[in-house]
């Protein structure tokens, strides 16, 4: 089901684009708003926040178009790599901790984080079977 603002956007424009700058101001041409405001634009149809533009033309898009276009920003891709980031360092974290836990020869060996998992499955098997004997 389609909204007012939809069914709005899918209509053919009536008038040219300076008149619809301008028809919101009641002066229904550029001389009337630049007397009313004297730049040209009247105060209804200035953009008073910076993202406020960038709202009214994403309105006509889908919400997955949206989605994509608010991934492409600068601030949003910093804002993800640095919860990736975080992310990782955890994870890492979390290994560090694991294999700290298991016996190896040497004990500071670097192992892979495959080895670690494989290596932790087979000890905790191994302990397994010592408490069942």
């Amino acid at each position: 089901m389609l909204n007012s603002d939809q069914t709005e956007i899918d209509l053919p424009p009536t008038h040219s684009e300076s008149e619809s700058v301008f028809s919101d101001c009641g002066g229904g041409r550029a001389g009337g708003a630049e007397d009313a405001g004297g730049v040209g634009l009247c105060a209804q149809s200035r953009i008073t926040e910076p993202g406020e533009a960038m709202k009214k033309d994403l309105q006509h898009l889908s919400r997955e178009e949206r989605r994509r276009r608010r991934r492409a920003t600068a601030k949003y891709r910093t804002a993800h790599a640095t919860r990736e980031r975080i992310r990782v360092e955890a994870f890492n974290m979390a290994f560090a901790e694991l294999r700290k836990l298991l016996p190896t020869l040497p004990p500071d060996k670097k192992l892979s984080k495959i080895e670690i998992l494989r290596l932790a499955i087979c000890y905790i098997s191994y302990l397994n079977h010592v408490l069942d004997v």
